[in-house]
């Protein structure tokens, strides 16, 4: 009973966080009757893992705090009158003419969408769903449009001196003590970020502009040197998102958290103080984060070409699955590709096993934090009762020797044989059978786990592949490796595990003898072969 009155609710990080946010809400003496969270989302490219793992991570905090009792609204708002400032490597071309616009103002290259902004924000809005958040959506040119933000606006553009000043006290840019921090829409030719504000005349509620020009991507983009008027009431423009539109949100939607990457760490500092200084209003908790990169360790990006986008994950793996990629971690940069997959499915079969009780873990706060992650990672909605569980390596590899026209039936008949099943396949079971299918068509090899050998353990394999090269007998190689595990100084539990890490990437699976002469002897040699070629 000591032990479960120190876990704070399911005992992960999002707990702790909800109850943090609580304490500062309570010393504020800010209402607690309805606690709003946000993520803000672009809508000028491709959504990636990015974008989906700060909309997770966002939207369990609101869980965690709906967990412990409050009542939550989760706000996804769509940054949909931001400027297109590059066109997405693979996006057509012939949307180079429009840079600078409005991505609300751009057709869909398409023709699926109104506009380009709704294409790309349909794409993670179909991640989402298939996940299982429950969002609200606002998008920008709506709450411009409505006059969601028209108070914050004002104030801002009233106290612009100040705002320019914070911005060069925290950034050093000096573009805010010349111009105001509003971008008003060009009515002659369209753009956004080339108009430079320079009056405001709060009696009429309008903006003095010149479209001059501005620098996007370290190139100049031209200005049509327009002079206009803007008014602000009816959302001919948006404030710049450095200098005062996250502030403003915060305030006009009343958030309590949003979590931020590292890469606006900046522009966060300026509208926290903005909010305080100049809004009048307590700036949300935040938790910064840190980016996904590519095996390369770049930036996974839309503009660089190397998007991982949640459709492509949920090809070879469950939404869960990438769940547990997003909400394992919060801090700490970490290199993600299609070839984790397969582990994240087994971990998180693993996560499964320690909820329902079939794995036992001792340490109480331990298995707290495991279960309570799992269920996190069904935003709270768990299944009743365990899946299947096949190591997603053993489904690749029986897919691979399957017969073309029969392969579910095939794998279901291998797994009967095996113990993993008894009956027909469950729909959960054909899913995951279909993920591996989806993976034999499109990539060679099987994803593999790379582990260090020592060098008795590389004689070992060596010896088994001696004898894989001349025996079929399952039986035999089933005793073989008894034997040769013995003779190499090996506890047999050793090298089976071994070997069940290198052919499956986890510590168990089907009884070796039968399973290696199911995959084919020769497709298991050249695993086998490589592991050795990798230490």
């Amino acid at each position: 009973m000591e032990d479960a009155e120190r876990i704070i609710g399911h005992g992960t990080w999002y707990d702790k966080v909800a109850v943090e946010i609580i304490k500062k809400e309570r010393k504020l003496g800010r209402s607690l009757d309805l606690l709003r969270i946000e993520s803000g989302v672009a809508a000028s490219g491709i959504p990636h893992i990015g974008s989906f793992s700060e909309v997770t991570r966002n939207y369990a905090v609101s869980l965690a705090l709906r967990e412990q009792g409050y009542k939550t609204e989760f706000i996804l708002f769509s940054d949909n009158k931001d400027g297109l400032r590059s066109v997405p490597a693979g996006m057509p071309k012939s949307l180079e003419k429009f840079i600078g616009f409005p991505v609300t103002d751009i057709p869909d290259p398409y023709r699926c969408h109104e506009n380009y902004a709704d294409h790309m924000i349909s794409l993670l809005l179909e991640a989402l769903d298939e996940a299982g958040v429950e969002y609200k959506l606002i998008k920008g040119s709506d709450a411009y449009a409505r006059g969601l933000l028209n108070e914050e606006i004002r104030l801002i553009l009233e106290n612009a001196s100040r705002v320019g000043q914070i911005v060069k006290e925290e950034t050093g840019q000096e573009k805010y003590l010349e111009a105001l921090p509003y971008f008003p829409v060009c009515e002659s030719c369209g753009r956004i970020y080339t108009t430079k504000a320079y009056k405001f005349l709060p009696d009429e509620n309008k903006i003095l502009y010149r479209c001059e020009g501005m620098e996007i991507k370290h190139k100049w983009l031209k200005g049509c040197g327009y002079e206009g008027e803007a008014n602000y009431t009816k959302g001919e423009g948006k404030l710049a998102w450095k200098a005062g539109e996250f502030a403003a949100r915060w305030r006009a939607l009343g958030i309590r958290f949003e979590a931020y990457g590292k890469d606006i760490a900046d522009s966060v500092r300026v509208n926290d103080r903005i909010s305080r200084e100049v809004l009048g209003y307590e700036p949300p908790m935040h938790v910064q984060y840190e980016m996904f990169l590519d095996k390369g360790g770049r930036k996974i990006s839309k503009s660089k070409g190397n998007v991982f986008t949640p459709q492509v994950w949920f090809r070879y793996g469950s939404p869960q699955s990438m769940i547990l990629l997003t909400l394992k971690r919060f801090i700490g940069t970490r290199s993600i590709s299609v070839e984790d997959i397969p582990r994240y499915m087994d971990e998180l079969d693993e996560l499964e096993d320690v909820y329902f009780g079939e794995k036992k873990i001792k340490e109480f706060k331990e298995r707290a934090k495991l279960t309570g992650l799992y269920k996190y990672c069904w935003f709270m909605k768990p299944p009743k009762k365990p899946s299947i569980h096949v190591p997603y390596n053993l489904l690749v590899s029986l897919v691979r020797v399957a017969p073309e026209n029969k392969k579910i039936q095939f794998v279901a008949e291998k797994l009967r044989k095996y113990g993993y099943l008894k009956g027909s396949p469950s729909e959960d079971l054909k899913k995951r059978i279909e993920y591996a299918m989806n993976w034999v068509r499109d990539f060679e090899e099987t994803a593999e786990v790379k582990i260090e050998l020592s060098e008795k353990e590389k004689r070992a394999i060596l010896s088994l592949i001696d004898r894989l090269q001349l025996i079929g007998d399952p039986e035999v190689i089933q005793s073989s490796i008894f034997e040769i595990a013995r003779a190499n100084g090996i506890k047999p539990r050793r090298f089976f595990e071994i070997l069940y890490m290198i052919l499956l990437g986890t510590r168990f699976g089907p009884r070796l003898g039968p399973y290696l002469v199911d995959m084919g002897r020769a497709n298991a040699i050249k695993i086998l072969k490589r592991s050795i070629d990798f230490t």
